[in-house]
This record gives structure tokens, C-alpha cells and sequence, in this order.
């Protein structure tokens, strides 16, 4: 699919320097684009690329001053880089518009599909499944019985929602996350097995959430494991059952919820974050990789790191302290040595 500079300027609520008809059908990075491509720059260490480039239309901020001669055509909008990402936006909604329904699929009998909606082969819907417009449910996907997906819902191919699970609009959940698996449920017999506690409840994934790849989301034992409205979840990680996690949360990859955890909303996961069960986290506070939380959090907004977790600050300094620890020991084992030796009256004055 090709656009010109004109249709983009339009789309962008830009100008034009140069031949607004020239089309371009794939987008670039500045350094590596070549005709046919459209780029952008907003960075100013990027600069150089403009009067090199090979790309056919750069978009550039209003305020860009040239210091050469510009082979590309030019569109000037306000902020490059917001405008760069609303064509990769609409370039996304473009590639990934698809509908109808592929066979071979299943789809029961008693499932309800809305408008629009595109179901790729191999595919399972089961029964009492509600599916909104506008949905997209790439091959392979599994959907178990009694599960609601609102609107603008995407599937892609190999994830697996398991039955009763509720997914609000726009949701997007990416290849291998499971949601609805099993809780980690088990009860100590007196000849130490272990008794499966059945997880009758189920996962609720609110509007505008995104799970990654190969992450998991726990089922309630009973109740919901509950992803509040605008959370962002990353590849591999995670959360286990009746965990809430807040609005507009985001977690990176390959962290860990323990079971009936709260996190509060704006909360910042880096990545390999474990957090203890049982536990609550307010709002807006925030973890550097691989810190270790095994305690609630009532105050909002701090910054914390370390394992086991410490304020952010305190957390630097100890490091700093750990990297000296090896001249420390020699220090030590010097003064110790100093020490016998003195006792003994064999130290060299």
C-alpha cells in the first residue's frame, strides 16, 4: 500500500517541502531507509542522517533549521515524533486488518460473534463464547467455553483464554500468554502429598490491556484475578491467582506476582521484580530490576530497589559500599595479621 506526501501531510497536519505525489510503501529508521521508505527525525544526534539519507519523505519538527541540501521530501509538523508514531499506528491498523473467517476453525454453535470480526485457521470458540466487533483471533487461538470479549479485542496466534474469563475492549494479548490457567493451589496431606484446591473463579482483563508473550495470568481460586483498565504486561511474566493489578500499571518482562497480591495503579515494574503474596502496593510507586518485595507499601509514589527491597537512594549506596567490599576484606585480613603479630611482639616497627 503506497502513500504520498500529501496523503501523509494530511493524515499528520503537516507541510510539504518539496514533491508532494512522491509515494512511499514502508517505513525506516532515518539511518537505513532507502527509496521508497518514509522516516523521521526528532533527535538531534541523528541530525547528520537527514543530508544522507536515501529515504524518499522524512518528517521533520517545524522548528528543524537545514544546514545542506535535503535529497528527501520534507514534511514539518510540530513534533516528529509523535507524529511518526501515529503513522506506525496507522500503518499497524492497515497490515493487521483482517476479516472473515478462515477454516479450517471451530466455532460452537452457541457463540455469539459480533461484526467485522476475523477468526484464522485452526482456531477453537467454545460454547456461550461472546465475541465483540471489530475482535481479530489469529490461528490457533483457544477460547473456552463462556468467555465475553468485548470490542477491538485482539488474539494473536497460540494464545489460550480459558473458560469464564472476561476481556474488556481493545485488549490486545500477544502469542503464548495463558489467561485463566490454574492457580497455584495445593493442601498439605498428612503424608506430605499434596491435594489439588479446585480454582473455580476466574480472570478479568479490563479495556485497553496488553499482555505479552508467553505470560501467564492465574485464575482466582474463587472471585477474579483482576488486570485494571490501561495496564501494560510484558513478555514472560507471572501473575498469580487473585492478584489485582491497578490502572495503567506497567510490568516488564519476567517478574512475579504472588497469589492475592494488590499493586495500586501507576505502578512501575522493572524487570525480574518478585513480589511476596499476600501483599499490598499504593499507587504510583515504583522498582528497579530484579528488586525483591516482601513487605506492603502504604506510602504512594516512592522509588524502591535491592532484594530484599530498600528505598532507592539507600539502595545505591549500599551497592556502591558492596563493590568496595573485596578491599574492605584485604584491609581486614591486613590489620588482623597486624594485630597477631603485635600480640606477639614480632611486628617490624
Amino acid at each position: 500500500m503506497q502513500f504520498s506526501a500529501q496523503d501523509i501531510a494530511m493524515l499528520l497536519n503537516g507541510t510539504v517541502e518539496g514533491d508532494a505525489a512522491v509515494t512511499v510503501s514502508e517505513l525506516a529508521k532515518i539511518e537505513e531507509a532507502g527509496e521508497g521508505c518514509l522516516s523521521f527525525l526528532s533527535n538531534p544526534k541523528y541530525e547528520q542522517y537527514l543530508y544522507t539519507t536515501n529515504a524518499s519523505i522524512v518528517i521533520i519538527n517545524n522548528s528543524q533549521e537545514l544546514t545542506g541540501p535535503v535529497k528527501a521530501t520534507l514534511i514539518r509538523v510540530e513534533n516528529a515524533y509523535s507524529a511518526f508514531t501515529l503513522v506506525l499506528q496507522q500503518y499497524n491498523s492497515f497490515r493487521l486488518n483482517k476479516k472473515g473467517i478462515e477454516q479450517p476453525s471451530f466455532i460452537h454453535p452457541s457463540a455469539k460473534v459480533g461484526a467485522d470480526v476475523y477468526i484464522g485457521a485452526f482456531a477453537y470458540i467454545g460454547q456461550d463464547v461472546k465475541i465483540g466487533d471489530n475482535c481479530k483471533i489469529y490461528p490457533n487461538v483457544n477460547i473456552g467455553d463462556n468467555v465475553t470479549l468485548g470490542n477491538n479485542v485482539t488474539l494473536f496466534a497460540g494464545a489460550t483464554v480459558y473458560f469464564d474469563c472476561v476481556i474488556g475492549n481493545n485488549v490486545i494479548i500477544h502469542s503464548g500468554a495463558v489467561i485463566g490457567s490454574d492457580g497455584f493451589g495445593f493442601a498439605p496431606n498428612p503424608d506430605g502429598s499434596y491435594a489439588k484446591i479446585p480454582q473455580i473463579g476466574n480472570v478479568i482483563l479490563e479495556d485497553d490491556v496488553e499482555v505479552g508473550s508467553n505470560t501467564t495470568i492465574d485464575r482466582a481460586t474463587m472471585g477474579s484475578t483482576i488486570v485494571r483498565k490501561g495496564a501494560k504486561i510484558d513478555n514472560l511474566i507471572q501473575i498469580a491467582h487473585n492478584v489485582e493489578i491497578g490502572a495503567n500499571t506497567v510490568i516488564a518482562a519476567q517478574s512475579g506476582i504472588s497469589g492475592s497480591t494488590k499493586i495500586g495503579e501507576r505502578v512501575v515494574i522493572g524487570g525480574q521484580v518478585g513480589f511476596a503474596g499476600h501483599l499490598t502496593i499504593a499507587n504510583g510507586n515504583q522498582f528497579s530490576a530484579q528488586t525483591g518485595v516482601n513487605g506492603s507499601i502504604t506510602e504512594e509514589g516512592k522509588a524502591w530497589g535491592g532484594s530484599p527491597y530498600m528505598p532507592y537512594k539507600d539502595y545505591l549506596r549500599a551497592h556502591a559500599k558492596l563493590r568496595k567490599l573485596p578491599e574492605l576484606d584485604r584491609k581486614v585480613y591486613e590489620l588482623e595479621k597486624l594485630i597477631e603479630e603485635l600480640r606477639k611482639g614480632t611486628a617490624k616497627e
